[in-house]
């Protein structure tokens, strides 16, 4: 289900899921360009819209398409945007309600980042916290930075991992600076490495 500060993460998993499905490429170009219009036909000197056994076997394929794409996006919704999107009949805009909703203003966005920058600087240690805990509390910081397509450079969080360790690790730190490469290293790496050695520290 769609939380407000998951979009880009739901985002993906709907693009993927569409993807994954029978005429998934169609199914996804629906979303992005907008239904199929349907063709016309002149009969009796009357144009009209052709009916769905009259088109041909690509254009109803693409009739289909379209209305599993709405589905597929209003099963993912939760109840409370659903009754708010759901009176959208086009896909296109039903998909940019959504992003509008769930996304907010870019001011709500770029507070959101401003948040998250703020918790990095200031994440610590809390006292008693094993390196596991340690660990997972600043995961989860990256990861909902990544939500936000926040981009932090590889050497700056290793850093902030390491020198936010308290004394006792500082010999085991020291050693990590000094056999492994901050640039390229990733903070799971570390934290392995780290906790060979976390019933000495």
């Amino acid at each position: 289900m769609l939380e407000k500060d998951m979009y880009d993460s739901w985002k993906r998993r709907m693009e993927l899921y569409m993807l994954n499905r029978q005429h998934g490429r169609m199914i996804f170009e629906s979303v992005e360009n907008g239904p199929l219009l349907w063709p016309i036909v002149e009969e009796n000197g009357v144009t009209r819209t052709k009916k769905y056994l009259e088109l041909s076997v690509t254009e109803a394929i693409q009739a289909d398409c379209d209305v599993k794409a709405t589905n597929i996006i209003l099963q993912g919704l939760l109840p409370e945007v659903y009754a708010l999107v759901s009176t959208h009949k086009v896909m296109k805009e039903l998909w940019e309600s959504i992003q509008m909703l769930m996304q907010g203003t870019s001011l709500t966005k770029q507070e959101g980042e401003c948040k998250l920058y703020d918790e990095f600087d200031k994440f610590a240690y809390r006292n008693g916290e094993s390196l596991r805990d340690f660990f997972l509390s600043f995961s989860l910081l990256l990861n909902d930075m990544n939500i936000y397509n926040m981009k932090l450079d590889q050497f700056q969080v290793n850093t902030k991992f390491l020198n936010t360790l308290p004394p006792e690790w500082s010999k085991f730190v020291t050693n990590v600076k000094l056999v492994r490469d901050l640039h390229t290293t990733n903070v799971d790496q570390l934290h392995a490495y780290l906790g060979q050695h976390e019933y000495h520290a």
